[in-house]
């Protein structure tokens, strides 16, 4: 009797990984390379990452937020230019090129703050465009993952537009990457290494626990805290009419789409869901441009899983089409600058 409860047990843990690894195995890749027609997959995970590791990524809860709001929408502004001076082909990181901070490719590590990297990581990059490159570093995503409390759970995920307001309301220190003396606050959150196993790897860590709001600057500790926050004027979602205006005008924004678990596995082209892939969460990156690649528009975006995700940790999404929510998912705020 023990014997047969063991084997019965050994089968349904098997058949537990099995399903918890599925779509990152090689026939799974295989299988989207055979019905993609825009974009090409490949691995950026072990096949043996538990699927909770991957769950742990995806921290947005800024999908479609905006309907479910008042906004504030974005629609105009005196600044933008009109219509026919959108560019086709865009890439925030050729037009402001002294502007660092656009191209940096981070890495959340095992926390659920991607929604903290993709406004801060936009936050910066305005930053360097508003004061023509005098400030030109990261700002802390370790300060808004931890300290902002009405913007979510932390680890655990947030709300980008919380983000933003808190750039309002409250403002955000600089502060660079793990392991560095980068600004006041660098990201405490060490990465980990999503193409292998074991040591290192984010399978073998449990998610990070949020966590202590700090009140001091830790990184060089030359820099005053109180003085060194960095505010915006507002906070605000883009209708899909204003996104290409407001990126060309202020710089990157941030974005948040649904994430299936074909993307995982994105290398190349232009992502577009394919029929049969499973929704995983909500992720949110960074929007740099635009352009058209074989015919199909897509949008340019950073993401925070390191430079080994897909295309040197960039990629592309179809646009125009709403495709996994992003053309109604995007946020942003211009900064005050004296």
């Amino acid at each position: 009797m023990a014997r047969t409860l063991l084997l019965i047990f050994v089968i349904s843990f098997s058949t537990y990984l099995t399903e918890q690894t599925s779509f990152l195995s090689q026939d799974y890749i295989n299988e989207i390379n055979n019905v993609a027609k825009t974009w090409k997959a490949g691995q950026n995970f072990h096949p043996n990452t538990p699927k909770e590791a991957i769950l742990r990524l995806l921290g947005s809860r800024g999908v479609r937020a905006a309907a479910k709001t008042n906004g504030p929408y974005k629609t105009s502004d005196p600044a933008y230019v009109s219509d026919n001076r959108i560019h086709k082909k865009f890439d925030a990181r050729k037009h402001w090129r002294h502007c660092k901070t656009i191209g940096t490719v981070r890495d959340q590590g095992n926390c659920g703050s991607c929604w903290a990297f993709g406004t801060t990581g936009a936050f910066a990059d305005r930053l360097c465009v508003a004061t023509n490159e005098n400030y030109n570093q990261l700002v802390s995503a370790e300060e808004l993952t931890f300290c902002c409390r009405t913007c979510g759970f932390g680890c655990k995920g947030g709300y980008p537009i919380k983000a933003w307001e808190y750039f309002r309301r409250h403002g955000v220190v600089s502060g660079g990457n793990y392991n560095t003396t980068d600004g006041c606050q660098p990201y405490q959150v060490p990465p980990c290494l999503h193409h292998q196993e074991g040591e290192g790897s984010c399978d073998n860590q449990p998610r990070e626990s949020n966590h202590k709001c700090s009140k001091i600057c830790y990184g060089d500790e030359t820099i005053d805290y109180k003085s060194d926050h960095v505010k915006t004027r507002d906070a605000y979602y883009l209708t899909f009419g204003s996104i290409q205006k407001d990126v060309q005008t202020y710089g990157p924004i941030e974005a948040s789409f649904d994430v299936y678990d074909d993307f995982l596995n994105y290398k190349s082209g232009v992502y577009i869901k394919t029929e049969n892939a499973t929704y995983l969460g909500g992720h949110a990156v960074k929007l740099i441009g635009w352009g058209v690649e074989h015919g199909v528009d897509y949008w340019l975006l950073v993401n925070s899983w390191g430079y080994e995700w897909g295309q040197n940790g960039l990629f592309k999404i179809r646009r125009g089409t709403n495709e996994c929510g992003i053309d109604e998912s995007t946020t942003g705020g211009v900064p005050y600058v004296l």
